[in-house]
C-alpha cells in the first residue's frame, strides 16, 4: 500500500508516481494542508451523539495530510481507474471515488494559492503574469493528446491530426522558460485545428515586454510582443 512515509526515502519512485521531487512535494504540502483544513471545516457534519468511544472503529486508509496529498498527486499524474487507485491505497473503489472528488478541489485550491494554476482566459494572461516575478519570456506551443477514435465519420475527420497521424484533442499552452511554469492553458479543441488558428482563437493578451518563442506551427502568428523568436522557413527546393 502506498504511503508517503515509505516513498519519501525513494525519490525516483516518488517522482515517477507524482511528478514531484521530495523538495517540491514538501513545498506544496503547507498550502495543501491549509486548503484541506478549510474544506474540512466547511463540510464537517453537525455533531451528534457518539456510538463509539473516541478512537474506535476502522482506521482510515489516508491517515495523514501527506498521504492525502500523495493520493491526489498519484491520481492526477497517472490517472488510473478508480479500482486501481483504491488497490494502490488499500481501499475500495467507492472509497477511492469519494476521496478523488473530495481531494482534487483541495489540490486545485492549494496550487492556485501558490500561483501555480495556469490562466484559462487568453485575455487575462498579461494580468496573470504580473503576479509573478519572472521576466515575461514565454514559449507558446500546441499540445495534442491522443483520444479514442470517434464512431461518427464527421467527428473522425474533425479530430484527426495530420501532424500526429492519429485522432487527438489539442490545446495551446504558454510556458515560462525560466521556471517551467505553465502560464496559460487554452480550452480544448479538436486535433484538426492548426496551432496558429488555435492561438488566434484563444486571443492571448501578452505583457508588452514579452519575449515569445514558437516553432513553425505558428508561422504567420504576430501578436504584439517585444520580440518574437521563431525559426526561419527553409528555402524552397526549386530555388
Amino acid at each position: 500500500m502506498l504511503n508517503y512515509e515509505t516513498l519519501q526515502t525513494k525519490p525516483k519512485e516518488l517522482l515517477a508516481l507524482t511528478g514531484l521531487a521530495r523538495r517540491e512535494f514538501e513545498e506544496l504540502l503547507p498550502a495543501f494542508a491549509r486548503a484541506l483544513r478549510v474544506t474540512e471545516e466547511q463540510t464537517r457534519p453537525k455533531p451528534r451523539k457518539r456510538q463509539r468511544a473516541p478512537g474506535g472503529g476502522r482506521k482510515p486508509s489516508l491517515q495523514t495530510v501527506e498521504d492525502k496529498l500523495l493520493f491526489a498527486l498519484v491520481y492526477t499524474k497517472t490517472y488510473p481507474l478508480q479500482v486501481v487507485q483504491g488497490q494502490l491505497f488499500g481501499m475500495s473503489q467507492s472509497s477511492a471515488s469519494e476521496w478523488i472528488h473530495f481531494l482534487l478541489p483541495v489540490l486545485a485550491t492549494a496550487l492556485d494559492d501558490l500561483g501555480l494554476m495556469p490562466e484559462r482566459e487568453g485575455t487575462h494572461v498579461a494580468q496573470h503574469e504580473r503576479r509573478h516575478t519572472e521576466a515575461p519570456d514565454l514559449i507558446v506551443d500546441g499540445v495534442e493528446r491522443r483520444r479514442q477514435r470517434p464512431k461518427n465519420r464527421n467527428k473522425q475527420a474533425l479530430h484527426y491530426s495530420g501532424k500526429k497521424k492519429q485522432h487527438a484533442d489539442k490545446n495551446v499552452v504558454l510556458v515560462q522558460t525560466q521556471s517551467k511554469r505553465v502560464s496559460f492553458l487554452s480550452p480544448t479543441l479538436p486535433g484538426v485545428v492548426h496551432d496558429k488558428a488555435l492561438a488566434d482563437w484563444a486571443n492571448i493578451h501578452y505583457p508588452p515586454a514579452t519575449t515569445l518563442r514558437s516553432d513553425l506551427g505558428f508561422y504567420g502568428y504576430h501578436p504584439p510582443v517585444q520580440e518574437h523568436l521563431q525559426p526561419k522557413k527553409s528555402p524552397s527546393a526549386s530555388n
